[in-house]
């Protein structure tokens, strides 16, 4: 990719809203691949980092899943180390068209990606502009509107209903011309899920031009209908997936976006990378365990309603999630709640703005969510 852009780039970009000023900024982009300013690990991880951690202190903060890569997934991944001289990119093919299968699409609506970050970023950035805002449910994850804001994009939040779904008519109304809508579902952090029937409403009514991004990173932990049909239909919508939830991969970074050719190709203009053989070895092998996704979500279940046992005999308030986490009422400003169960070596997740007063949960193991509890009822009420 050149370091400027093209008399066609050009075109498309003055065609979208962006200003000639704003040009030098969207080459940076354009060229910066998995490097993108706003883009890295370092930056992803202070939303959820923690420092100087007590050895017996208890995780339940990132929505990681501590159970890790299933046996079988960690054995494939444990003998392709050996190969990791090369760049072995038929591995990457192999998950690609495994996912594939499985979704019902063709290999080449598949891409393969690190995790679901970045694809979720230059989603954004294609599809988003000075002219086009990108439109999502409040409160709802942060990434899309980072890469809205630094191409000079509006971000358009919208509150989610009473009942955490997403307030799709209210989305469509807040911009007639927004060229994006991200709708997480089962969503982040509410762990709410939004109906199948609002999901297809949205796309039949959104802006001609527009892209429903449908991030299905917690979609296993559910019994909601996957929505890689829509995919399927050749639907304006692109599907995230990853591997860090309940597949536990979070640190070996594996993901896809499922969506048309051409939409795909729209997005790898704004940014690609190698694929981790580690990844993608582990991604593949979990897809082809039949069990894994009911097993691990039936166990989580069982401890997320039991937590929730005791919230209702404690009288705290909270989110029914479908998710491996849950958004809690903590009675106070939420981040002295946060810092209170920190002193119990209890580390929670963060608190959004539009609910300053609730704090998310990770669930984690059954060790882990009796800990919780009894640091809870240590501080809820101090």
């Amino acid at each position: 990719m050149p370091s400027i852009l093209t008399a066609d780039q050009q075109a498309e970009f003055i065609k979208r809203g962006f200003s000639r000023r704003s040009f030098g900024r969207l080459a940076t982009v354009l060229t910066a691949g998995a490097t993108l300013p706003f883009y890295n690990e370092h930056a992803l991880a202070q939303l959820s980092r923690v420092h100087n951690i007590p050895p017996d202190a208890v995780l339940i903060n990132a929505n990681e899943n501590p159970l890790g890569p299933c046996t079988e997934a960690a054995e494939a991944i444990y003998n392709v180390v050996k190969k990791g001289g090369r760049y072995n990119y038929d591995l990457t093919d192999g998950m690609t068209r495994t996912l594939a299968e499985i979704e019902g699409l063709k290999p080449d609506y598949v891409a393969a990606y690190a995790g679901s970050s970045l694809p979720l970023h230059t989603s954004v950035m294609a599809f988003t502009s000075p002219t086009r805002s990108l439109v999502i449910g409040d409160p709802g994850y942060e990434a899309g509107p980072r890469a809205a804001l630094f191409v000079g994009a509006k971000v358009n939040y919208v509150p989610l209903r009473k009942d955490g779904s997403h307030d799709v008519k209210a989305m469509i109304a807040a911009d007639p011309n927004a060229g994006c809508f991200y709708l997480c579902n089962p969503n982040n952090p509410t762990g709410t899920l939004t109906s199948r029937a609002d999901i297809e409403w949205l796309l039949a009514n959104k802006p001609a031009g527009s892209i429903l991004l449908l991030d299905e990173a917690y979609i296993h932990f559910s019994d909601a209908q996957h929505g890689s049909d829509l995919v399927a239909a050749d639907k304006d919508v692109i599907i995230l997936r990853t591997f860090s939830k309940l597949y536990g991969m979070a640190g070996l970074r594996a993901g896809a976006a499922l969506a048309r050719p051409d939409l795909l190709t729209k997005i790898r203009n704004y940014g690609g990378e190698m694929m981790p053989i580690t990844g993608m070895v582990g991604a593949e092998t979990s897809l082809k365990l039949k069990t894994l996704v009911p097993e691990r979500a039936t166990a989580l279940k069982a401890i997320r309603e039991d937590t929730f046992a005791f919230f209702d005999k404690n009288n705290i308030k909270y989110v029914p999630s479908v998710s491996n986490c849950f958004m809690m009422d903590t009675k106070r400003p939420g981040m002295e709640f946060v810092k209170a169960m920190a002193g119990e070596k209890v580390y929670i997740g963060r608190v959004w703005k539009a609910w300053p007063t609730w704090a998310r949960v990770t669930v984690g193991t059954k060790e882990e969510m009796a800990k919780f509890q009894a640091a809870t009822l240590k501080v809820y009420n101090t």
